[in-house]
């Protein structure tokens, strides 16, 4: 069934379903025409020649030169062509159709002034799975995503490449191949295209939607080492939480109480009246976290849904209106939150994992989780990775939407850099699954080495790790669990069985 735009209702899951699972798109009727309408009204303006910002007009700092009727069609190419100046590897092929489904969504709303052919054939190429290559840097999230999305748009010319059932080729043989042709842009048509933040929008989306999913399997991950380190559970109460009234931390807490029920691990003695911050403040820790999360979301669907372009041109007032829409501030600075807090997630793993390998710490168990301490270094190296993921995500959690640099000489002079901090929160969203696999392949150690039965919930992750990882009893090279752990958290197979067993973890 496909999904179907009407430039109000796109939430991050529909971005995730069509970038990942190639969820084919279609557009309303009245979005329909409501594109017809906008370009209407922009043909008789260019028809009797009236001055319009990058219609008419070239763009930022060539902004006072009239350009000729001649010339207006031409310089719609030009356009793409210069701002078609990225550098590096190729955009990953979900972020660009993350990008392209965003675009279309604008031109729902009939603002954005391109023909409906432009609509059309991204619609077209998302659904026949024609993805441009796109350069990974470049954009500064300011006039939109403006490099990055050039290239798409020079895709849709048939030039540059593009990827087709699997394959790098050229943007002509790859229309072609799918069935499209390639466009000859009009008046308005480019900067219709790349005129707006879709590109580091879509990274967003894909990346909070990859942090839902990773806050759910660090409940997970923390619950099992409390059982595994026989933690004091009282710190988990309900009660408390709901007394300070934050509603990540009361979600946080009640899930690592259904997570835990009936372990018998948890029932044996020798608790700790208190124990360490990294313990008992996981509530408050990742719960500001769920609730920062909760407000990227709101701030991201609202641009997802909102009207980037510049001009916007509004056909009941027969009107042109410059201004600032494609400012990527409103996005980075929420994903600079969400940065930040992921990062901390990492470290209060890093420290749990800590506590499990260190034998002053463990309450009991043996020297970095093997039996056989000094012949066996057990899992003492794996947490030199955990601590090298946390290192890296610390120095990426620095900011980046602060970090303007002016361009178009001084026209532009303050710019987002909203597709740095999203390219650096995905990577820290990266590193996080590594350190939660880590703590993961700990814990489940140590609760073979505990013995007794598990949780609820913590039972199932066990049972589902060891299916796939085996209990570490004499030393063995350890990336490929960790690789593995990391496949299993991806799939969301551990997600799903534990929730039809204890309900949704939220």
């Amino acid at each position: 069934m496909d999904l179907v735009l009407d430039g109000t209702s796109l939430s991050i899951e529909d971005v995730e379903s069509v970038s990942r699972r190639n969820v084919k798109v279609s557009v309303s009727d009245e979005a329909w025409l409501r594109i017809n309408n906008c370009r209407a009204m922009i043909q008789k303006k260019i028809d009797a020649h009236e001055v319009m910002y990058g219609v008419t007009t070239g763009i930022g700092e060539f902004s006072e030169v009239v350009l000729s009727p001649a010339d207006v069609q031409s310089f719609q190419k030009f356009l793409v062509y210069s701002h078609a100046a990225g550098i590096g590897e190729p955009m990953p092929i979900e972020v660009v159709r993350g990008a392209m489904l965003g675009r279309i969504n604008v031109h729902c709303h009939g603002n954005s002034g391109g023909r409906v052919e432009v609509t059309q054939l991204l619609i077209d190429m998302l659904n026949q799975g024609v993805t441009p290559v796109v350069a990974s840097k470049g954009s500064v999230g300011a006039c939109g995503d403006l490099s990055p999305m050039s290239q798409i748009a020079m895709t849709m010319m048939g030039e540059g490449d593009a990827y087709y059932e699997g394959e790098r080729m050229d943007s002509t043989k790859a229309l072609q191949s799918a069935g499209l042709e390639p466009l000859t842009l009009e008046a308005r048509d480019g900067l219709a295209i790349i005129n707006g933040s879709n590109m580091l929008t879509a990274m967003a989306a894909l990346t909070l939607c990859d942090a839902i999913r990773w806050l759910k399997y660090h409940d997970i991950s923390a619950a099992m080492t409390l059982e595994a380190l026989n933690a004091n559970m009282t710190p988990y109460d309900n009660r408390l939480h709901e007394l300070r009234g934050f509603e990540g931390s009361i979600n946080t807490a009640n899930n690592l109480l259904r997570l835990t029920a009936d372990s018998e691990i948890l029932a044996s003695a020798g608790k700790k009246v208190q124990d360490a911050y990294s313990l008992r403040s996981t509530p408050q820790v990742i719960g500001s976290l769920k609730d920062a999360i909760k407000y990227a979301i709101s701030q991201v669907e609202i641009e997802l849904n909102g009207v980037a372009d510049n001009p916007v041109f509004l056909v009941d007032e027969d009107r042109v209106i410059t201004g600032a829409n494609f400012q990527g501030s409103p996005v980075a600075l929420p994903m600079e939150m969400v940065g930040v807090g992921l990062s901390m997630g990492a470290v209060l793993a890093e420290r749990r994992l800590n506590r499990l390998t260190n034998p002053a710490l463990s309450g009991g168990l043996p020297p970095f989780l093997t039996e056989q301490p000094g012949l066996h270094s057990g899992l003492m190296v794996a947490q030199y990775t955990a601590c090298a993921l946390v290192a890296e995500s610390r120095i990426l959690s620095h900011p980046a939407a602060n970090q303007s640099i002016p361009a178009a000489a001084d026209q532009e002079d303050f710019v987002s850099m909203g597709m740095t901090t999203t390219q650096k929160t995905r990577q820290i969203m990266e590193n996080c699954f590594g350190v939660l696999a880590i703590e993961m392949i700990a814990s489940s150690q140590a609760i073979d080495i505990r013995g007794g039965e598990a949780g609820k919930g913590t039972a199932i992750a066990h049972n589902i790790i060891r299916q796939s990882i085996d209990h570490l009893d004499d030393d063995r090279a350890l990336f490929p669990d960790h690789d593995t752990m990391v496949e299993i958290l991806q799939s969301g197979s551990m997600i799903k069985a534990i929730e039809d067993e204890i309900g949704t973890i939220n």
